[in-house]
């Protein structure tokens, strides 16, 4: 009786929808897809598009109101920005390399920290779940929040880390401004690092999970020490994941612009001018967006040229192996 009636839903059914004719499309998939490429549109796209066409104008404060009638530049502000005699051209060549120098330590310090963390913890051992939960509360507190805390820690007079290491361990015997002067890129380092760490660490011990443990107890049995596996066996099995981790870790911090603004403030020092934050104040203090979209632009573009360099380097190198 039950096969019966099955039977004869499954009939009624094919009667009211007709089977699709060969060729025949169907448009639910690009329905589905339309507000998410609307968004895209209008939060990427179109404003991309839109500070590319501001870096061929002088548009400066004068021209705020009416756009349209901002004066063609050509590709002057492209000069001016590269010009290396010009006070221009060099402010944002000493952004550049402070900007290199700060991605380069933090997303060497961010992975070393998130690849010893991932490795200590895969063990079972009591306490790992709460040891894992609380190396990630700095990935998974507010930015604005975690960095605004390490701006009142990092004050002089006033400061935790003042407090720590001069009055309580003695390490220093005057308090040092950690907002500025050279310090100024030490505070960022690590500021950058204390949020950045939590997800390497994440990423690489997810990795981690998918590694046979039947490869470490063979390597085990061999004679082979936890140097030698985590150089012969954990490396190698992670090289996927690092290759897309080391790009997204660079990426996201050579285009940091929440950690210098809220360190620093609008006054940033020298050795803590990003290169993001550099393009903030040409645009919005000397009221030159052209210049500054001028700067952004080229900043796209070596972006642009480094991630499509690494991909194609690590590409080959992957083939060879």
């Amino acid at each position: 009786m039950a096969v019966a009636v099955q039977e004869s839903t499954r009939r009624r059914g094919s009667r009211a929808r007709p089977p699709r004719q060969p060729g025949q499309k169907s448009w639910l998939p690009y329905l589905l897809l339309a507000p998410a490429v609307l968004l895209e549109l209008l939060i990427h796209i179109i404003p991309m598009f839109v500070g590319i066409w501001m870096s061929f104008v002088k548009l400066t404060k004068f021209f705020i109101a009416n756009w349209s009638a901002a004066p063609w530049a050509g590709f002057n502000n492209y000069r001016i920005a590269v010009d290396l005699n010009g006070t221009v051209g060099q402010g944002l060549l000493r952004s550049f390399l402070v900007t290199i120098a700060f991605s380069l330590l933090t997303v060497s310090i961010s992975w070393l920290l998130g690849m010893a963390a991932a490795v200590a913890l895969q063990p079972v051992f009591r306490g790992r779940s709460f040891m894992r939960t609380l190396f990630l509360i700095p990935y998974a507190l507010p930015a604005y929040a975690g960095i605004l805390t390490w701006n009142f820690m990092l004050q002089r007079d006033t400061g935790m880390v003042n407090h720590v290491l001069v009055d309580n361990l003695g390490l220093m015997s005057d308090r040092p401004f950690w907002l500025l002067g050279g310090n100024a890129l030490t505070s960022l380092v690590t500021v950058a690092v204390w949020r950045l760490w939590p997800f390497a660490f994440l990423t690489l011990m997810a990795g981690l999970q998918s590694i046979p443990r039947d490869v470490y107890e063979a390597a085990s049995v061999d004679g082979a020490g936890s140097v030698r596996q985590w150089r012969n066996i954990t490396l190698p099995s992670l090289r996927p994941v690092n290759l897309v981790l080391v790009l997204v870790l660079f990426l996201w911090t050579f285009s940091d612009f929440n950690t210098p603004y809220v360190l620093f403030g609008t006054a940033q020092p020298p050795k803590g001018d990003l290169i993001t934050f550099h393009i903030y104040n040409a645009s919005f203090l000397t009221w030159n967006f052209g210049s500054g979209a001028a700067m952004s632009v080229l900043l796209l573009l070596f972006l642009l040229v480094v991630t499509i360099g690494y991909l194609v380097i690590t590409n080959r190198r992957s083939r060879r192996a």
